[in-house]
């Protein structure tokens, strides 16, 4: 993107993988090569209007949806005082409580609509740090773990309330919204230092910075390797902080990320 443009670079990229397509995101897998996407743009002749673009996911096809539970103090102190979130647990820390899977079906992009599951259910909005895996990692330490990075993103992940487990509560269709692009680590200096916050129907809800995090990237990149293969493409959700809370029908839900963008959507009507 280049202000109110997108530059095409379609050209520039593989798009026919062999069989059996490898692990992970395919084009994701080629974009870690920023010299190759760099000269790309500058060759690319094919411009759109960026209001007339549609914006999917920025990553088509992720392999794996990770997800951090509680990784801000304030978030952890807020889930213990509000029955409707802890749903009788207790929660102390992420090296207790681990992490969960979203279903990579639930995934969509800005320029799709979020469609709670249940209309008698209360479905939370969670703003979080999004973090895109552009190199194979397996049971790799903290100090290595940003070279693994392909970039970072917005992400709300949608949360359903009730006493089933996070991964089935968070993964119906449209519960993980992720865009509006990504922004390639290079253009990061500090992923641990980034303010975020966001609002529904303009009233401020989250507000806090990435460097509460109890978990910091590296290490909740390393934490993740540990359990899982980490494959190009898949996505890291980072936690939310405090603040989260319940959206409607009608309701718009806007998000952003210092030095990523403004992710917006609206909550349609439950299916």
């Amino acid at each position: 993107m280049d202000r109110d443009e997108v530059i095409d670079v379609t050209d520039a990229y593989d798009r026919s993988p062999p069989w059996p397509v490898p692990a992970g995101d395919w084009i994701a897998n080629q974009l870690t090569d920023t010299a190759r996407l760099r000269d790309a743009v500058s060759k690319s002749s094919t411009r759109h209007a960026l209001r007339d673009t549609r914006l999917d996911a920025p990553v088509a096809n992720p392999g794996k949806i990770i997800g951090a539970p509680i990784n801000y103090k304030a978030h952890i102190e807020e889930a213990n005082a509000d029955s409707q979130i802890n749903n009788g647990t207790t929660y102390t820390n992420l090296d207790e409580f681990g992490l969960f899977l979203k279903a990579g079906s639930s995934l969509i992009g800005p320029s799709d609509r979020f469609t709670p599951r249940f209309a008698d259910r209360r479905t939370d909005h969670e703003v979080e740090l999004a973090v895109v895996i552009g190199k194979e990692a397996r049971a790799i330490r903290k100090e290595d773990a940003l070279s693994h990075v392909l970039g970072f993103t917005v992400g709300l992940d949608m949360t359903i309330r009730g006493k089933e487990f996070p991964t089935f509560r968070k993964s119906p269709d449209t519960h993980c919204v992720l865009g509006p692009w990504l922004v390639t680590s290079d253009e990061i200096p500090s992923a641990d230092a980034l303010d975020l916050r966001l609002s529904v129907n303009g009233i401020e809800r989250q507000r806090s910075n990435t460097r509460f995090l109890i978990f910091g990237v590296a290490r909740l990149i390393e934490y993740a390797s540990s359990f899982y293969t980490l494959h190009p493409g898949d996505v890291i959700m980072t936690g939310t902080p405090e603040g989260v809370g319940p959206v409607f029908p009608g309701d718009r839900i806007d998000a952003h990320i210092a030095s990523i963008g403004d992710l917006s959507i609206e909550v349609g009507m439950p299916r």
